[in-house]
Order: C-alpha cells, then sequence, then structure tokens
C-alpha cells in the first residue's frame, strides 16, 4: 500500500485551504498514485478571532470541505483521510476535532472525533486552550483499509499511550496521526513521540503535520510541521522538509510480519487485559 502524507499551512481563509489541500493531493496523485491520501489536523480552517471557530464550523456531512474531499476521493478512486476538519455540533457552544475517512467510492467509512485536548502554556510561553471551543470525542476507532486495519488519533493524542495500546488491541496496523503540533514541542517531542508509539504498538505510525505560521487571536502562532512515517521498527522512513509539500511511503505487511515476529509483544502483553492464571 503506497501512501501520501500531505503537509499545508491552513489559515483562517476556509476556500484558500481546500484549494491548497486538493492541488497537494492532485499533485501528489500524479506523481507517485498513492492507495490513501492523509491531510493535516484542521486542514480546512485554523486561527482567526476568538469565537470564529465556532462561526466557521459546519456539519459533517453538508459542509465545504467534507464536500470537497468526498468528490475527490470518488473522482481519482482513491482513500483520503481527510485529517481533521471543524465540525458542528448543533446546540452546542464548542466544536468538534473531526477525521472524516472516505473509501475510493466517496463513502464515508470511518469518523473519529479527537479524545484529547491540548491546553498548555508551551515553551515559547504561548497559551493553548483548545478545550474552550472543542468538545471532546470518546470513541476508539478502526477501520479496514483493503486488509490493513487503521487506527485513528490526532495530534495531542500522541502523548497518551494507552490510547495507542488499545488501538493495537483492536488489530491496528497502521495509526494516522493528524497533527498542528506547535514548534515549541514539536522540536523537543514529535519524532521521539512518533518513533516510541510506533514501537511499542508495533504498527506503522503516519502522521502528516502542518507548517508554518498561522494568526490566532491576532497572535502569530508556528506549527512545526516534519509530516512524520515511521515503520514497526521504530525507524523513520520518511519525513517532510520545513515547506508546503507530500511525501509518500510504502507499507508492506512483511514489515509488519517481521517486527511482531522478532518481539511477539502483542502474545506477551499482559495489563490491561484478562490473563488466564
Amino acid at each position: 500500500m503506497k501512501v501520501s502524507l500531505i503537509q499545508t499551512n491552513p489559515t483562517d481563509d476556509r476556500q484558500r485551504n481546500i484549494r491548497q489541500a486538493i492541488a497537494l493531493m492532485e499533485e501528489a496523485m500524479q506523481t507517485d498514485a498513492p492507495d490513501l491520501l492523509i491531510l493535516p489536523e484542521n486542514f480546512d480552517f485554523y486561527g482567526g478571532a476568538a469565537g470564529e471557530k465556532l462561526k466557521q464550523a459546519q456539519p459533517a456531512p453538508g459542509g465545504e470541505a467534507y464536500a470537497a474531499i468526498q468528490q475527490f476521493a470518488e473522482q481519482h478512486g482513491v482513500w483520503v483521510h481527510a485529517g481533521s476538519l471543524v465540525e458542528k455540533i448543533e446546540g452546542d457552544t464548542r466544536v468538534y476535532n473531526t477525521s472524516v475517512v472516505f473509501d475510493r467510492k466517496g463513502k464515508e467509512v470511518a469518523r473519529y472525533r479527537k479524545i484529547h485536548l491540548f491546553d498548555i502554556t508551551s515553551p515559547d510561553g504561548i497559551k493553548y486552550h483548545e478545550s474552550a471551543t472543542v468538545k471532546p470525542g470518546e470513541d476508539i476507532v478502526t477501520y479496514d483499509l483493503e486488509g490493513f486495519t487503521i487506527g485513528c488519533a490526532i495530534c495531542y493524542d500522541i502523548r497518551f499511550a494507552e490510547l495507542f495500546i488499545a488501538l493495537a488491541d483492536r488489530g491496528a496496523d497502521v495509526i494516522v496521526l493528524p497533527a498542528a503540533f506547535a514548534l515549541g514541542t514539536g522540536k523537543d517531542h514529535w519524532e521521539v513521540l512518533g518513533r516510541a508509539r510506533a514501537i511499542e504498538t508495533q504498527t506503522y505510525f503516519l502522521a502528516p503535520g502542518q507548517i508554518g505560521t498561522h494568526h490566532a487571536n491576532g497572535v502569530a502562532r508556528q506549527t512545526y510541521g516534519h509530516s512524520l512515517a515511521c515503520d514497526p521498527w521504530g525507524h523513520v522512513i520518511a519525513k517532510a522538509s520545513d515547506s508546503v509539500g507530500f511525501v509518500t511511503v510504502r507499507l508492506t505487511r512483511a514489515e509488519l510480519d517481521r517486527a511482531r515476529g522478532l518481539i511477539p509483544m502483542r502474545e506477551h502483553r499482559r495489563l490491561g487485559r484478562h490473563v488466564e492464571a
């Protein structure tokens, strides 16, 4: 299976963001003909003034980004893991941060809503309070992609190993984590966390990230980028450069079997599951 990780620089201009994502996906299709395209977190809308996220939230299905990506999947006969978009919640003052997955016919086959929300002050002093505008999801989500079981996560979820172990217990072969990782934490933690999650779950770890500057409430913020792919042994097999673009990797069942055969962790794991005495 070939997979392209799309690295974009979304802003508070949804139509511009969608055009950028579509253009990069088109280029990836022409260059590498992947089976799966993955977009970063909040690829459709990011930043803006306070309260703008709620105003810009759209239903899924029904919103512009949802429709554009669904149409792309159908027209090109390709799977698309639509990073995450801002999903409207009727009657709520918050939104969901939601990944939606489409198969080759443009049918929605999975939906994951971000569970862990980013409420921190980063090393550069910038405060993030995602829970003020985003409602956390509750469901652990996997889906089948032509024989590979794909597990879903988003950005800050990367720090919570228990979610990844739960995905491994559900048979995940690949874990997809779209991100908008902050520069301050990304330069120290992004790669080491990605490699750790791949090693402990013995899965491919695929993480497309946003890159560059956006403005939120008048403050310039930097996202780290460095879209990352790790194999089940924890090797980095692809990493994007510091610009908008994409990288493509090939995943094989043989590499999954090799890593799991060398160290059969799934057979040995005892904590968190029932084990006969």
